[in-house]
């Protein structure tokens, strides 16, 4: 339990399911905010709450939602890296644990650092619940949930739930023309809805994906004019010029430069 923890040397930890305890998290990613190249407006967004969070001031959940490998979990780590010595920790949840969310809280809310629970690639299939630990921790419920805890989520879905055609067949016409949706529906959109914060990333073009990779090397002009044509090859073979593209494209060919 986050009792056990040394929080004033850890800076983050990860629940694991087995052993049904936070891990403390030793080996961070030292990413940067400046290094995420052509997500100014995300990053703008997300940086605010995140003081208003860390200042005691109003803020919102985060969904930060989109196309795979934009940026929006690399945002998560390099926002710890630039506020940990402002107090900020972060604990990852992963979805199947979140029922443990609310006992964990008790603890967290009892302690001097601002806390934000991250879940990563977050998604609800239909009939699952394992959301519900979730809404306790969003909204509260009898007791006001905890001033020190806000939730960062990561997905690739905008409502956090697959939608299909049938969803539509529950819904019903008012007399007026206004249309209600089926409860089944209203109940798993409300889940998203209480992200106060919604984030959009999507997939940019050849000058974005160049300007990332642009970002990693350090090469003159000349080299460039070369290495730029292998990157879009690269990007080609996978057809995706996303963030994630260009870093694994820097992984496969840094040794490769002089």
């Amino acid at each position: 339990m986050p009792g056990t923890i040394d929080w004033k040397s850890t800076f983050a930890a990860v629940w694991r399911e087995r052993s049904q305890q936070l891990k403390p998290i030793a080996d961070l990613d030292p990413v940067g905010l400046e290094r995420l190249v052509g997500i100014d407006r995300q990053k703008g967004l997300v940086m605010e709450n995140t003081e208003r969070f860390l200042q005691g001031l109003p803020r919102n959940h985060v969904l930060l939602w989109g196309a795979r490998g934009t940026g929006k979990s690399t945002i998560i780590k390099a926002l710890l890296n630039r506020y940990a010595s402002e107090g900020l920790r972060i604990i990852e949840f992963p979805r199947e644990s979140l029922g443990w969310l609310p006992d964990v809280s008790d603890e967290l809310r009892r302690l001097p650092y601002r806390f934000i629970i991250f879940c990563d690639d977050l998604s609800f299939e239909s009939g699952e619940s394992g959301y519900k630990g979730l809404k306790t921790i969003l909204e509260g419920s009898l007791e006001m949930p905890p001033e020190n805890i806000c939730v960062y989520a990561t997905s690739n879905r905008r409502h956090l739930v697959p939608e299909y055609m049938s969803d539509n067949l529950g819904a019903t016409v008012g007399e007026r023309g206004e249309l209600h949706l089926s409860d089944s529906v209203e109940e798993r959109i409300s889940l998203a809805d209480r992200f106060g914060l919604s984030v959009s990333f999507y997939h940019g073009n050849q000058e974005d994906y160049l300007a990332i990779v642009r970002s990693y090397f350090d090469v003159n002009d000349a080299e460039w004019m070369s290495l730029s044509e292998e990157a879009k090859r690269y990007a080609r073979e996978r057809a995706s010029y996303s963030g994630r593209t260009a870093k694994q494209f820097y992984n496969a060919w840094i040794s490769r430069i002089k």
